[in-house]
């Protein structure tokens, strides 16, 4: 169960990131809902065995859902279909805010926002054919214009059950100010809960973002990136988190990937650690010298020493 009306703090599909190793660890230390990565509804249709392996969950993973983006009607009906017989998964939400090309061409992601009617035949289609608890939504601000109330009005049409908002157009991408203000709008122009999106990073922003756009519900993707234990600091009440426990949660996401991927974590890992490492001492010649380490074990002392060193 999803407890909205106390308010959560979830951990946004994030394409190259979010995977079980990422997922268990932020779960573990206070997120409170956690979405696979984007997966293809085209690719589930035809039994990829690279996106089964991206919807496995660790077994504290609870609640889990899963995020399928797609526009066909039929590959929407059997992608549900096939998640339908999996344990494990509560919910389905669809993708109406990816802004990379390939997959607009595809009229899939951001681009449902420019044909909200079959936006909502999509979400029905999920919601109709599901056996699961939730059916969801996100979705970006428009595609080059803002459209909120359009965008509420569509979501709520769908008979969605909760949305999440990233603040920015698809046009917008990455760079665009994200504005929180067009997200009270929704909020207030619909009548599920809806998770506010878009550069939060850090404790104090979180706070910040809760007051202007009075969602009670915050979704965290890039800004948990190189910093995992901005869910501690959400969950505790802590507008900072000591090296010792920075520490405990590296190795604890380098031991989630080498048990998930086995040998092939140790080269995965290693974008993780060029940000963990950013404001280090000595983060430079730490990169240089675990981008040719290829044995796990070497792996987990070199981190070991270089995180750990000032808090033993």
């Amino acid at each position: 169960m999803i407890d909205f009306e106390k308010g959560i703090i979830a951990l946004a599909p994030l394409a190259g990131y979010t995977d079980l190793p990422f997922r268990s660890v932020v779960k573990k230390f206070g997120a409170d809902l956690t979405f696979s990565e984007m997966i293809s509804s085209n690719a589930l249709q035809h039994n990829s065995k690279k996106t089964f392996k991206m919807i496995e969950k660790s077994s504290d993973e609870t609640p889990y859902i899963v995020q399928i983006a797609g526009s066909d009607l039929v590959a929407i009906r059997d992608a549900v279909e096939i998640l339908n017989d999996i344990e494990g998964i509560d919910g389905i939400d669809l993708n109406c805010g990816c802004p990379v090309p390939k997959v607009v061409s595809q009229s899939s992601g951001s681009s449902l926002l420019l044909d909200l009617p079959h936006l909502v035949r999509v979400a029905e289609t999920i919601k109709k054919y599901s056996n699961k608890e939730y059916s969801s939504i996100k979705v970006r601000l428009g595609f080059s214009e803002k459209i909120p109330k359009d965008i509420a009005k569509a979501v709520e049409d769908s008979g969605a059950d909760f949305l999440s908002v990233h603040g920015r157009t698809r046009k917008g991408a990455y760079k665009a100010e994200v504005d929180y203000e067009a997200i009270a709008t929704i909020r207030e122009n619909i009548n599920i809960p809806v998770l506010a999106n878009g550069d939060i990073i850090s404790y104090e922003k979180a706070m910040e973002v809760k007051k202007i756009t009075g969602c009670n519900s915050l979704m965290i993707g890039r800004g948990a990136i190189g910093n995992p234990w901005i869910f501690y600091q959400l969950k505790h009440g802590k507008n900072s988190v000591d090296d010792k426990l920075k520490a405990e949660i590296i190795l604890e996401h380098y031991n989630s990937m080498i048990n998930f991927h086995g040998f092939s974590g140790v080269s995965m890992f290693r974008k993780h650690l060029h940000v963990y490492s950013k404001g280090y001492e000595e983060a430079s010649a730490f990169r240089n010298k675990i981008n040719t380490i290829v044995d796990t074990e070497q792996m987990r002392e070199e981190i070991i020493d270089f995180f750990r060193r000032d808090n033993v």
